[in-house]
């Protein structure tokens, strides 16, 4: 699409907005309409009148991870399990089985889906960043200020780190585009169709968020599902192990600032775990959970469904294949090292009336998500213990990194790892990546530990020789594999973009 006909997309939708502004409901509390300062003399827009209408918004951002969860939640697991060794797509949709196959293009409609979705979360979050210190009334102090928006500061820099992971170049969009109009069609053109920044400029803009937000946002509770300071250092941990940002000595000072918080590592069942009694998760906020989106009885999670059985409801939906069926790479490798307690956790058997990976009659299911009432646990501190570790080796500290490993591998029942593995780097960096693949298959970890660590061609390249079960390779994996493609959709719509190679 040229510049021209862009131009008279944004006037035509300016039009098409005024021609409907007459036609609203009635709003009788807080919404993230535009105030009006009817005291001003001029026109200036006040978006927070005062502290309800801050409070208002907060929780508008965090409802838009509990009810919007498919590019967050669903997209990624597909991605980074489907995508990897650890499961098959599930189903056998168009949208689906090129995550299994190696067929990615632009024309997918769940990558087309996600960067809408992500840039619709941006958008939400730079409305309160750059609004809040602006409340009308003046009830907030310059530190209530601050918490407030390091918590949409951590909100965003979740957003970025996704899609930067996925895509590479993004665009770091920090401002609120101005309502169009003939006279600044002109200046409106790169708001709206803004170019990409760098790989290198993504990660700087999350870590600066990051490092404001964890001096600003609320301390630690015992409500995991607040952005607080420990959010923000498990999110520091993680970008400090990515390229090009990595500093592994970073990764090892935040994972010991939250382990000096209290985080530890729980029994499975408090992850996890459903109540068949009370019909309902059997805990929530764990001592390990750093962040979760709760679901409670009558209100659900309908992200159960995608995945397999809704044990607080067991028949509900289960007549359609679901998405990512674990593969029998990754159940071998449960298997191989006889990890019984991880596996019973991560895969559950049952009937169903399929058979597109395994026979009807024993068919399995990713097992972490087993309700509509479970949580979905977004960080954990076995995750981010994990990167301690691997910063460990990445440091020479061959020792103390088998130490956390071991830790890992005892609460599976597992013995320690034998000398012969932790005393060699390269030996123990093939038992991690084991030991992260079993201890957090389906949290959306695999494909990203494959990326971070270079591993992709040599682990994908192999893996359907060696398992039957996969639908066969239309492509091979090479060093453009590494990010997806931008949507083809949002290329169309916006000049400035640049495809990724290879697509």
């Amino acid at each position: 699409m040229n510049k021209l006909n862009i131009y008279i997309s944004i006037a035509i939708a300016s039009m098409a907005s005024v021609a409907c502004s007459l036609d609203y409901e009635p709003l009788d509390t807080y919404s993230d309409v535009t105030y009006t300062d009817n005291n001003n003399t001029g026109d200036e827009e006040v978006v927070f009148p005062d502290r309800a209408s801050v409070d208002s918004y907060l929780q508008k951002i965090y409802k838009q991870m509990k009810d919007r969860q498919e590019h967050w939640y669903l997209d990624q697991l597909l991605i980074a399990e489907a995508h990897s060794d650890n499961a098959y797509a599930g189903t056998t949709g168009a949208e689906v089985v090129p995550f299994e196959d190696n067929s990615i293009d632009g024309s997918n409609s769940v990558i087309n889906r996600d960067w809408n979705r992500f840039m619709e979360d941006v958008a939400l979050a730079n409305k309160f960043i750059v609004n809040i210190d602006k409340v009308a009334d003046g009830s907030l102090s310059e530190s209530q200020q601050l918490t407030y928006k390091a918590q949409a500061q951590i909100f965003r820099s979740m957003i970025w780190f996704d899609m930067v992971r996925l895509w590479g170049n993004i665009p770091i969009i920090t401002t609120i585009a101005a309502d169009i109009t003939s006279e600044n069609i002109e200046e409106s053109y790169a708001a709206y169709f803004p170019s990409q920044n760098s790989i290198a400029e993504a990660y700087a803009a999350i870590e600066a968020d990051l490092l404001e937000a964890v001096e600003n946002a609320p301390s630690q509770t015992d409500d995991k599902t607040i952005f607080t300071k420990n959010v923000a250092r498990a999110l520091l941990a993680k970008i400090y192990a990515e390229k090009p940002l990595r500093d592994y000595n970073k990764v090892i000072a935040y994972v010991d600032q939250i382990t000096a918080d209290g985080f530890e590592l729980d029994s499975f069942d408090n992850l996890f775990g459903f109540n068949e009694e009370t019909q309902d998760a059997i805990a929530r906020n764990s001592k390990e959970s750093i962040l979760e989106i709760q679901f409670m009885p009558g209100s659900g999670n309908w992200a159960t469904w995608m995945f397999g059985r809704n044990l607080a409801n067991y028949d509900e939906n289960f007549t359609w294949a679901k998405w990512v069926t674990p593969s029998r790479d990754l159940i071998n490798l449960y298997d191989r090292n006889g990890d019984v307690v991880r596996k019973e956790q991560s895969i559950v058997y049952y009937a169903c009336s399929w058979s597109n990976y395994y026979p009807m009659d024993e068919y399995p299911f990713m097992y972490k998500l087993r309700s509509g009432n479970n949580s979905i646990i977004r960080y954990r501190y076995a995750d981010v213990l994990l990167l301690k570790a691997e910063a460990l080796i990445a440091n020479g500290k061959l020792a103390d990194a088998a130490t956390i490993i071991n830790q890992i591998r005892s609460r599976a029942e597992l013995p320690k790892l034998d000398a012969s593995v932790t005393s060699n780097a390269d030996d123990l960096l093939d038992a991690y990546l084991d030991e992260r693949r079993m201890e957090l298959a389906f949290e959306g970890q695999r494909w990203y530990d494959l990326v971070r660590l270079d591993k992709v061609e040599e682990v994908m390249n192999a893996v359907y020789a060696k398992d039957s079960g996969r639908a066969p390779q239309r492509n091979t994996f090479n060093e453009n594999s590494y990010l997806m493609p931008l949507p083809q959709p949002v290329l169309d719509a916006n000049d400035n973009l640049v495809q990724n190679p290879g697509y």
